[in-house]
Parts: structure tokens; sequence; C-alpha cells
């Protein structure tokens, strides 16, 4: 059984994430419920069930929330479209976008305006991608891979190359190099995020230890599946799991060091009783592996800052 566990520093929650549940955390606390969500404030199941409790309602259309209502936008950003239809229904917003994807969102209306088409390498169907593509959807196209990159339609504008903030990194420098192959003087803003970036370090500086990796994430967390496909590309067999409930006992058999580490949307709480049942299976030893400091903050919007 295991006698060594590898924990990941940084894990778990960005500053992005800290300040959308801050926000809805706030808004619960000052309204009366129902208070409305559009999208789910951050990818990770066991926080949407505990705002759910509190009262919160996340729906995926506006038009499901009735007018004059508060409503929060989640981490993942939202369309203009999205931002002009809750204005005509007199919905009261609060924006609790993650900054660093209205950056992408601000690069990507300029980049149009400055006469751009633009690539958006990203996953379909993702939350934040349709946030991003709604900026200009008759400038913008989507691509996930190199080979994606071949069978698009020739672009004649300038090329400007924007991506989702929470993507692998290899698979997105194998993107970037593909577009680049087809357009050389395409503008090109890798946007992956600091959090995504150092989780991924993480994981890859203790995949060269461990003879098993648990990420602690939800299905939907894109930057969580992220870090399970990483280390399985540094040959290392690995797990995502919502929680310890998730945990086959038969995976720790064989193994003697287990790594450890969570998405950006993923509460230290949850890891916690995983620790403790490696403690209790043998694990002697607990070895933090720190590849960065995160000293990154958001402030609140204005609405909640008074």
């Amino acid at each position: 059984m295991p006698h060594t566990l590898l924990l990941a520093e940084p894990r778990g929650f960005c500053a992005g994430v800290v300040r959308a549940i801050d926000v809805l955390d706030s808004v619960l606390d000052r309204e009366p419920p129902p208070v409305y969500a559009f999208h789910e404030i951050v990818h990770n199941r066991h926080v949407v069930d505990g705002f759910r409790a509190r009262g919160a309602i996340f729906v995926d259309d506006v038009t499901e929330v009735p007018e004059g209502s508060r409503i929060v936008f989640s981490a993942h950003g939202v369309s203009p479209a999205v931002v002009d239809e809750a204005k005509r229904r007199r919905l009261r917003i609060i924006d609790a976008t993650c900054p660093l994807v209205t950056r992408v969102h601000l690069e990507t209306r300029k980049a149009v305006n400055d006469g751009y088409d633009v690539l958006l390498v990203g996953h379909r169907g993702h939350d934040e991608t349709a946030g991003t593509l709604g900026q200009a959807p008759d400038r913008m196209r989507i691509v996930e891979d190199a080979d994606e990159v071949a069978r698009i339609d020739p672009i004649e504008r300038p090329v400007f190359v924007v991506t989702q903030t929470t993507l692998s990194m290899d698979d997105t420098a194998s993107a970037i190099d593909g577009i680049r192959e087809i357009y050389p003087d395409a503008e090109v803003r890798n946007d992956i995020c600091y959090a995504t970036t150092n989780r991924q370090l993480a994981v890859r500086t203790i995949a060269e230890r461990v003879d098993l990796l648990l990420v602690v994430g939800s299905a939907n967390s894109s930057n969580s599946v992220r870090l399970r496909e990483v280390a399985e590309a540094a040959g290392v067999t690995a797990y995502r799991i919502d929680g310890i409930d998730e945990i086959d006992p038969a995976w720790y058999e064989g193994v003697d060091i287990v790594g450890l580490t969570a998405g950006a949307s993923v509460p230290d709480e949850l890891l916690d009783p995983i620790i403790e049942d490696l403690k209790a299976r043998g694990v002697t030893s607990i070895e933090p592996i720190v590849v960065a400091e995160e000293t990154v903050e958001f402030r609140l919007p204005d609405e909640l800052e008074v």
C-alpha cells in the first residue's frame, strides 16, 4: 500500500474562482432567495450544490429568469447577446466573470475592430468558449487542434488568435503551431491563465515520482480534465474524481507513492478526507511539491464593494 503522498502546490481555488464564489456568497447574504446565476458559478458540483441549498437557482437561459430578478453571471463569462437579453428583461446584473476571461473578450473585440478575423483555440460547448465566441460570432471560428486548422475555409483578413484560459499547454502550443504554418503572420495571444499553467506544471513535476495521481475536480471542469490528461501524457496512471466516494481502493494496489492535486474550482476541504484515508492506509510521509506561489487577488464588483 502507499507510503508517501505528494501534494501539488498550487492546487485548488484560483483567484477568479475565489472572486466568483465570493460574489455569489455575498449576494445570497444580502438578498432574500431566489438569486439566479447564469450557468454554474464555477464548475464544481459540491460548490454548486452548496449554493443551491442556500437558494441559488442556476439557469442556462436568461429567459428562465423572472423579469426584474437578480442574476449573477458565472466566472466563465457571457456573450453580449446574453447581457442584452438580461437588460431587456430588466434583470439586476452582477458580473462575476473572471477578469482574465474578460481580458480575452476585450482582446477579441479590439482585434475585430482593427480588421482581423479571430481564431479561438478552445473546446466547443464549454461555457467560456461560448462567451468568447459571442463577442464577434461573425468574425470568429473555433479550432480545437492543429488538424482542424487545416480543414477550415481560408481566411482572407489578417488572423488574430485567442485561447480558452483552461486548456492544456501542450495541446494549445500544437494548435498554435498549426495556425502559424498556414497563417505565418497571425497575431497570437496565448491566454492560458496563470492558474491553469501552474497546476499543470505541478502535475508534470509530481508525475516524475508517483505511481498514481488523483485529480479532484468535476467532469465539466476543463482545467481538472486537463490535469488528468497531462499526467497520463507523462505516463502516469491518473483518475479524475469529484471526491473520496469515487475512489476505488484497488487503485492503490502495488502503489508506493500517490500524487494528489485539484482543479482550480475545487475547495481544499474535498481533499482532506482523501488525505486522512491515505494516512489510515499506511501513508507516513506527506510532501508538498511547490512549483509556484500564487498571490493574485481580484477585487469584487463595484456593487459589492460598498
